[in-house]
């Protein structure tokens, strides 16, 4: 089996990413901090697929321990980079944070498997657009100046890794541009772990129907929009994590070269309003919320045109909106029941 390195695998996005892996017949080996995610998802994992996968805690800004991993692992055919901090208010607050962990981290971790014929994916977002012009956005659309410290960074990367290709880098890159992926594993056993205060909507609605949080806030109530509040592209997390597999498959083929990019959602937008609305329908749970101020760094409307993913990636989205609220709150009752 084709050894993939999920960074930051033991995260929301990774964890779901390291199941779809196995399924697709790959091994992964997870390198994780656990700065934002909990080593008790590998037991959670374990539940899954059968086994514990193999586990590295490194932090990925050391670049001595990041080269020892690779120098240690030679027969490493792929890597996807999820690590990285990503809310974009705390973003705002702490910058240098952010360039440190997310452009450091990605560096180091190109230089140590450097001169290997590896497929990269590089977990990017939307949020390179900016607030696009015209919509849905393409891959073709103007990578726009970032809204918050958060955004400037997954610019920055794309820019650095799209100059390595262009240099002739023995790396095949692909970068996903994320829309807002929600949801949980269909077993309920992994899902998304906010530590803290949860920085995004699903993880707070539902730790707000479950008693945890007294209300949720909705921020800004006078966008440009048919309600008011902001539109998203929201995306269960287990499409999500096929995309990546189907970005390693690409890359595997002979035809492809070099670098470039898919935009990763469902090709429509919902509204903060709309997402309460399908959580309450979907799961009979009634939600208190009010409207709130506008928040730094959000951009108003935001939604993709997927089509170069449906035909070049042979991906599209299988999941709707209701399937993400309802498996969002599976999780959040499992974890009530059984604290991690």
């Amino acid at each position: 089996m084709a050894k993939i390195v999920v960074t930051g695998g033991l995260g929301f996005i990774g964890s779901h990413t390291v199941v779809e892996l196995i399924n697709a017949g790959y091994e992964p080996i997870i390198v994780d901090d656990l700065s934002n995610s909990n080593p008790k998802i590998l037991d959670q994992l374990a539940k899954i697929i059968g086994y514990k996968p193999a586990f590295h805690k490194i932090d990925l800004c050391n670049e001595v321990d990041v080269k020892a991993f690779a120098d240690s692992n030679t027969d490493i055919t792929g890597i996807i980079h999820f690590a990285a901090s990503k809310a974009v208010g705390e973003s705002v607050q702490q910058p240098i944070k952010y360039y440190r962990n997310n452009i450091y981290s990605l560096l180091n971790v190109i230089n140590a498997f450097d001169k290997r014929s590896a497929n990269l994916v590089f977990s990017s977002s939307c949020t390179v657009y900016g607030q696009p012009d015209v919509l849905p956005v393409t891959e073709a659309a103007p990578v726009k100046k970032a809204e918050s410290p958060y955004g400037n960074t997954k610019q920055i990367a794309e820019e650095m890794l799209q100059d390595m290709s262009a240099a002739g880098s023995t790396y095949k890159i692909i970068s996903l541009r994320y829309f807002n992926p929600v949801g949980a594993h269909s077993t309920a056993l992994i899902g998304e772990l906010p530590i803290g205060v949860p920085q995004n909507l699903v993880p707070f609605i539902t730790q707000a129907a479950i008693g945890k949080r007294e209300k949720i806030t909705v921020f800004g109530d006078d966008y440009n929009t048919p309600d008011g509040s902001c539109v998203r592209d929201y995306i269960h997390v287990v499409d999500l994590a096929k995309a990546h597999v189907a970005a390693l498959r690409l890359m595997e083929t002979e035809a492809f070269k070099g670098y470039d990019v898919f935009n990763i959602g469902t090709g429509t937008g919902s509204s903060v309003l709309e997402v309460i609305k399908a959580f309450e329908q979907s799961t009979g749970q009634k939600l208190n919320y009010h409207k709130g101020p506008r928040r730094n760094g959000d951009i108003e409307k935001v939604w993709g045109d997927v089509a170069k993913s449906k035909n070049t990636l042979k991906w599209q989205t299988e999941l709707d909106l209701d399937t993400m609220m309802q498996s969002a709150w599976e999780w959040e009752k499992y974890i009530a029941q059984n604290p991690l």
